[in-house]
């Protein structure tokens, strides 16, 4: 069994031994104000109902709306940022995110550099398996149950009549197990939050259809293009195996949005599939579809299908969610046997959604003063998979969602068996960097 040793961030106030001190003590219940029993009863939180059905001939439908180049400031919006600043004022995050440093890279890319001393000086040793995508939920260890109700900003849940309502008090309704927004008290960015669907089913960390359905829901209803939502499994640098997403603002594209792409398929329901051309890491692109729906259908199936592979992977929801990228990564397997440069672990960057995407966050001034795109290219080099093994993942993806559940345009068949059984692509120099080292996936 391999086990690496690691110092995930502290995403809770909470998250710490049990006889530390805890901030804004309540005399109710077990005096911490918690999510659980002893002190969720009758408890009340805002809650954000989005519209989710339209009617069409009698037919449910999701419909993705898609970003606009000035974004209304919308309610969700104001309302999330609002609490965000709610809680800053109260004193609940572990560091000021508005004082760190943050550059542009020089370079084609435009890789984003962040200089995030908070993030490393305020965490504690642990220690987690890296060769199971798939763990069972542990109660006795850190989950989002055991958090402050003063951390969580709001519910979010889908409007029962089809329209945006918001409660600002709201009961919680805790048989049917509601979906929370919670603040990362370690922030990467202004406006960080947690989405924690379905909190009270105690859910590890495993993506499913409605989850990530939720997901796109809460992207569609920003309207933001600036706000994207992140997700890292099990083995891809998720620090709690309780069911969750991240989401933050940052006022500028991706690297990653703006890698060119090669197109494999066009989808059932219009959702578009491609591959990722001359970027770092290796990756899919889902984009576009009559319906959030048909877009969570088949990029769940294909994080379905990795979990039960084994294979570690990291996904990004952007443009509204109209884009997702799922990225497939080894970093933390090639750490744990050894396999990556000893000046790259000293960096002690943790390669997840956000620095695969190509926001840098860098715990150490001498990093972030000779931050280059080379270097962050060589970083993210060793998250890839190699030519041959995207491939082979490739096609165990593109099986998945063909199997029956989920419908492809049968012209699109041949195109995407010559792709996945051939393994050629154009790609630069730089990417031919990831072809150096075969990813070790344990079954």
């Amino acid at each position: 069994m391999l086990r690496i040793k690691r110092v995930p961030t502290v995403v809770s106030n909470y998250q710490k031994e049990e006889n530390g001190e805890h901030p804004n003590r309540s005399t109710a219940g077990c005096g911490r104000n918690c999510l659980k029993n002893c002190c969720i009863q009758d408890a009340k939180l805002p809650l954000y109902a989005f519209k989710r059905l339209t009617k069409n001939g009698g037919k449910e439908e999701l419909l993705l709306h898609a970003c606009k180049e000035e974004p209304p400031v919308a309610f969700l919006d104001s309302l999330l940022l609002g609490e965000w600043e709610d809680r800053v004022q109260r004193g609940l995050f572990r560091y000021d995110v508005t004082a760190c440093e943050t550059k542009v890279i020089p370079g084609e890319y435009g890789f984003v550099a962040q200089l995030n001393e908070g993030r490393h000086l305020k965490k504690r040793p642990t220690e987690f398996r890296v060769d199971k995508v798939l763990q069972p939920f542990e109660e006795n260890k850190f989950n989002f149950t055991k958090v402050g109700q003063e951390e969580v900003l709001f519910q979010f849940e889908a409007s029962e009549d089809g329209e945006v309502q918001f409660f600002p008090n709201a009961p919680i309704d805790i048989d049917n197990s509601p979906n929370f927004v919670a603040i990362n008290v370690s922030p990467i960015e202004y406006g960080h939050v947690l989405l924690i669907p379905r909190i009270f089913e105690c859910l590890p960390q495993r993506m499913d259809r409605e989850s990530l359905l939720l997901a796109l829901h809460m992207a569609a209803e920003a309207g933001n293009q600036y706000f994207r939502l992140g997700y890292n499994s099990l083995g891809a640098f998720a620090t709690i195996n309780h069911l969750h997403f991240q989401a933050y603002y940052l006022a500028m594209p991706f690297p990653i949005e703006k890698a060119p792409t090669k197109k494999l398929a066009s989808l059932n329901g219009g959702v578009k599939t491609s591959k990722l051309l001359n970027y770092p890491v290796r990756g899919l692109v889902f984009e576009g579809g009559d319906k959030l729906e048909d877009l969570s259908n088949i990029v769940s199936a294909a994080c379905i299908c990795l979990q039960n592979n084994n294979i570690p992977y990291n996904v990004l929801i952007a443009d509204c969610g109209r884009q997702v990228f799922l990225l497939p990564q080894c970093y933390a397997e090639k750490q744990a046997l050894g396999e990556v440069n000893a000046e790259l672990l000293d960096t002690q960057v943790n390669p997840a959604v956000w620095e695969i995407s190509g926001h840098m966050v860098l715990k150490r001034k001498k990093d972030y003063d000779e931050a280059s795109e080379a270097n962050a290219w060589r970083l993210l080099a060793e998250v890839s998979l190699s030519e041959e093994r995207f491939e082979e993942v490739n096609a165990l993806i593109f099986e998945a969602i063909t199997s029956g559940e989920i419908d492809i345009n049968t012209q699109c068949l041949d195109e995407v068996d010559a792709i996945t059984s051939s393994g050629q692509s154009a790609h630069s120099d730089h990417a031919k960097m990831a072809d150096s080292q075969e990813c070790v996936v344990l079954q």
